[in-house]
């Protein structure tokens, strides 16, 4: 995943927020990286009404 690239939400691993549970299967922006607890590296998405979270690599897929 490269900063700028659009991902969607595909599945979540963990129970979420509403926030987060509303942004599943939406589109939004990499803005960059997030180190995790020795799980992977999180990637930070923004979405079009402002919301930022992260999400794990197997929760994202790259859009085209």
């Amino acid at each position: 995943m490269e900063i700028g690239q659009r991902v969607r939400v595909q599945r979540l691993r963990d129970r979420s927020s509403k926030e987060v549970v509303a942004h599943l299967g939406k589109i939004g922006r990499v803005q960059g990286y997030k180190v995790t607890d020795g799980q992977g590296v999180g990637v930070v998405v923004k979405f079009d009404d402002n919301f930022t979270t992260w999400f794990f690599e197997d929760e994202i897929e790259p859009m085209g």
